[in-house]
């Protein structure tokens, strides 16, 4: 059976993952406080009744009723959106940097697969052969070329291979388990996975530039923009606020004697202006936003060290195991020129049927060692991957 592309798991990762979903909420709600920063402040509504009614020269006045609308300085529901914005753009890198490492996880959980894989039929195609020496085995016993120990050997070795591919069952039902819990579905469904993966020709140039590019690092400069914008509010803010209002005061006519506008009700129009004097916090908000641009540079290079150090390590890795890969491949060529002598000493009736076991324990060790290359080179080449592009 065909195994399915990795790439097609991921999608699938991306689209199910609980812990992406709660990423991108979160990124919608960032998204939502860029509506909720276009406000001013409540409309001040009063009213008020006199107990004791003042006289006026046209009347007594009866009530008080009046409203007041404090406005924010020019530019500042501007500033208070950009800086929203600016949250959102960090919170969007956040989730960026989620996909990537549910990414880098999926291909290193299903290349642990593959591994298990390609070793059971690795291993079952030792078993057949061990089956096939058994004949051959059981064929000298009776020539008398052969003695039942040899038999016996061949069995208890048979019988290793069996157990070895029973142990490597149950660790395909654990890492099968972690592998279904990143796609977000039942921990038993199957996984099929690719039984060959053969190594490029050629290895792809990666330079430490490319780092430039992770999103673990632009996240900072999106904190960095996010603090420039949050001070370009407090300077907003700390500027002076202006109101309008109007009080109304209904008033009652003189009965005493008949005036000119008698009765007439009185109309205030008003403005304020809040002048912050005391402006220590907007002072402390500057500085605090200060040391946060200083903190956030020292965070993005101490990152910078950290992923340079990764991208040295996982290029060295991938090196090594294309170079263990290829050592083992010149070994298994020559175990299997030994094989074939040893088949051909047994039409001669002379075979040592310690050395057939001797020649398959190698033969698996190599084999057994190339897929494990072979799976730390695609491994290695995930992580490259994700730190650099």
């Amino acid at each position: 059976m065909e195994g399915q592309d990795l790439q097609s798991f991921i999608k699938e990762a991306q689209n199910n993952n609980p812990e992406i979903q709660a990423f991108e909420l979160r990124y919608s709600i960032a998204e939502e406080k860029v509506n909720e920063a276009n406000w001013i402040p409540n409309t001040e509504v009063s009213a008020g009744y006199f107990v004791s009614e003042p006289e006026t020269r046209v009347g007594p006045q009866r009530a008080r009723i009046g409203f007041k609308q404090m406005l924010p300085w020019f530019g500042t529901i501007t500033a208070r959106e950009n800086y929203a914005s600016s949250m959102a753009d960090a919170d969007y890198v956040e989730v960026t940097i989620a996909k990537r490492k549910l990414e880098l996880s999926v291909a290193e959980t299903y290349y642990q697969l593959y591994e298990i894989r390609a070793k059971q039929l690795v291993l079952e195609e030792n078993i057949q052969l061990l089956d096939t020496y058994q004949r051959l085995a059981l064929t000298s016993v009776e020539v008398g070329n052969a003695s039942a120990v040899d038999v016996l050997r061949l069995q208890i070795r048979q019988n290793e291979l069996v157990q070895e591919k029973k142990v490597l069952e149950q660790q395909a039902f654990g890492i099968r388990a972690a592998f279904n819990s990143l796609l977000n579905r039942d921990h038993d469904v199957p996984v099929e996975t690719v039984t060959e993966l053969p190594l490029p020709e050629e290895e792809t140039a990666f330079s430490y530039d490319g780092l430039s590019l992770n999103p673990e690092l632009l996240k900072y400069d999106k904190l960095y923009e996010s603090v420039v914008q949050s001070e370009l509010l407090n300077q907003r803010e700390s500027a002076p606020m202006i109101g309008f209002g109007l009080d109304y005061l209904p008033v009652s006519k003189r009965t005493d004697m008949d005036l000119f506008e008698n009765g007439k009700d009185i109309v205030m129009p008003m403005v304020s202006v809040t002048i912050p004097i005391f402006n220590n916090r907007y002072k402390s908000i500057s500085k605090q936003n200060e040391l946060r641009q200083q903190e956030i540079e020292s965070q993005k290079d101490q990152r910078l060290n950290v992923l340079e150090s990764a991208f040295a390590k996982a290029i060295s890795q991938r090196n090594q195991a294309r170079i263990k890969f290829e050592t083992q491949s010149k070994n298994l060529k020559q175990a299997n020129d030994a094989e074939e002598i040893l088949i051909k000493n047994y039409e001669t009736g002379t075979i040592d049927f310690n050395d057939v076991l001797d020649i398959q324990e190698l033969q698996l060790k190599f084999q057994m060692n190339q897929i494990e290359s072979v799976g730390n080179y695609y491994v290695q080449s995930a992580v490259i991957n994700y730190l650099t592009n």
